[in-house]
């Protein structure tokens, strides 16, 4: 069975992986164009690409797949499936219609719960305990194909997204073995998804990040676990961005302002939030590393009763 792969980041490379140390006959790898990346602004390979260089693979770069001449290079490889994880760009009805087998995709989450960008980040901000991923047949809407198989995973309390990210990744890559497998062998039966408990992920912009100290306090734990690693949690400091890495529910109830610093523990800074209590346990101030909360506070000379957020200076 020939297939093409199409992905991009980091959550595609184990997926990859698992194809190539099974034997499976990739005829051509699918990767977003290299584009400069960090401070330095170098430009970098994908990581999925840098899996496909190691493996002597075939390389595709379209700048976009919808691109006619790209499907006309599709159609010379003539792939009986096309296996899509995380790539990055929608993949046009032309080719969404081109392999025998379908276009299937590995997507992390429990379909049609939490369709589209951000499935992994919005089921930790909702404050799920479970998810999953799900593999599926392509069709011409967001993520409404057909569901093929489901495999599910609990979401630890300690998870953020980028660690609940890489758990996902292997798990999808033995989902993919094993639909591909059942593929294969004629065993898969696609099933239609349920309209009814239909809801979308939307891509994360930086502002979702930014803390509302009007929140419940449990509501900010899991919106700062879900947006770190990116775009990640920050408030406001005396008018200096301070970003938020870690914060824990303390819980107890407080008639102070939102925002409001009252103590000063070994864990970190007890702000405040939505009428109860949460410690700010890893912060970080503009230009300077990751610190303790409890180094933050003794460093900037935190006073108790100072109000997080606001606007920023020049803003």
């Amino acid at each position: 069975m020939r297939l093409v792969f199409m992905g991009t980041p980091k959550f595609a490379v184990p997926s990859l992986q698992a194809l190539v140390a099974g034997g499976w006959d990739i005829r051509a790898v699918v990767t977003q164009p290299d584009r400069p990346r960090g401070r330095g602004q170098q430009v970098r390979y994908s990581p999925v690409k840098e899996i496909a260089l190691e493996a002597g693979l075939p390389i595709l770069q379209p700048e976009r797949v919808s691109n006619p001449d790209f499907a006309s290079e599709l159609r010379q490889i003539a792939p009986d499936v096309i296996v899509v994880v995380a790539f990055g760009q929608l993949i046009p009805p032309t080719i969404v219609h081109m392999p025998p087998h379908g276009c299937i995709n590995v997507h992390a989450s429990l379909l049609p719960r939490y369709r589209g960008a951000s499935p992994i980040q919005k089921a930790i901000i909702d404050g799920c305990q479970e998810t999953g991923l799900t593999t599926m047949l392509i069709d011409e809407g967001c993520d409404t194909g057909c569901i093929l198989l489901q495999d599910r995973m609990e979401i630890e309390p300690c998870d953020t997204a980028g660690s609940l990210e890489g758990k996902l990744a292997l798990v999808g890559a033995n989902l993919l073995i094993k639909t591909l497998s059942q593929l294969q062998r004629g065993e898969l039966e696609p099933k239609p998804q349920d309209e009814q408990d239909a809801c979308y992920a939307h891509k994360l912009k930086k502002e979702t990040g930014e803390i509302d100290w009007a929140m419940a306090g449990s509501d900010l734990v899991n919106l700062v676990r879900g947006v770190t690693p990116w775009p990640g949690a920050f408030t406001c400091h005396r008018g200096q961005l301070l970003k938020v890495w870690e914060m824990t529910y303390v819980g107890a109830k407080t008639a102070e302002v939102p925002g409001a610093i009252v103590d000063v523990t070994d864990d970190g800074l007890v702000v405040a939030a939505g009428g109860e209590l949460v410690s700010l346990n890893v912060v970080q101030p503009p230009n300077r590393p990751r610190m303790a909360g409890r180094d933050y506070a003794n460093g900037y000379r935190v006073e108790l009763g100072e109000v997080l957020g606001g606007p920023f200076d020049g803003v």
